[in-house]
């Protein structure tokens, strides 16, 4: 199996920034943790350990466009009160995205055999639960293409740039903030074709330095 791409699409999503707070900011593009969360929730697969090491490449088909709405909140600062009720709710602002496509390409071996096998066999055999979605369960995916034509389309590639001003989590710790590993990104424009294999789109998912 060699590499493959997927073109995504998502109607409507967010990305919240680990320092956000009450002004809830998205990050413009999916982090490379979130995708690789996507691409095992397409297949059904729960041990996110399984495929660690394997390299995806991201890279924005169109950017989406940026929306600020105001939404209420619970949180917990009265116990005899019940949830939502009082000043256990606030409003926070939250940023959206609209119109998100996106491709990612991933490098041959078991994961690309696996996403390979259930597109194609359009799920015969997969057993997964709930909608698919990029992230929180609100933002469903809308459409999947596997290994579509690129030739005639340039996009926006997040690449591995030591001084680059993206900071994305490639692997998050879910219990705490200490298994969390980050890196720096930067956006360049390039024709959206399979990278090198050793160009700086490729992304190593894995908890390891």
């Amino acid at each position: 199996m060699k590499h493959i791409s997927l073109k995504v699409t998502v109607p409507l999503c967010s990305f919240r920034r680990g320092t956000a707070r009450e002004f809830l900011e998205t990050e413009r593009i999916p982090p490379p943790s979130t995708v690789y969360g996507f691409l095992l929730s397409l297949m059904g697969e729960w041990d996110r350990y399984r495929y660690s090491g394997t390299k995806i490449a991201i890279v924005i088909v169109r950017k989406p466009e940026i929306s600020r709405i105001l939404r209420t909140v619970w949180r917990f600062k009265d116990t005899k009160k019940g949830p939502g009720i009082g000043n256990n709710k606030t409003l926070d602002y939250q940023e959206v995205l609209s119109g998100l496509e996106f491709g990612v390409w991933i490098q041959q071996g078991e994961l690309a055999q696996r996403v390979f096998s259930t597109l194609s066999k359009k799920g015969i055999g997969t057993e997964r639960s709930g909608g698919l979605s990029l992230g929180e369960s609100r933002d469903l995916v809308d459409q999947v293409d596997l290994n579509p034509e690129w030739t005639w389309e340039t996009g926006y590639w997040l690449e591995k740039d030591s001084a680059g001003k993206i900071c994305l989590p490639v692997w998050t710790d879910h219990v705490g903030a200490k298994g969390t590993k980050t890196q720096q990104f930067t956006l360049k424009e390039k024709p959206i074709r399979c990278p090198e294999e050793d160009a700086p789109q490729w992304i190593a998912m894995s908890p390891q330095e």
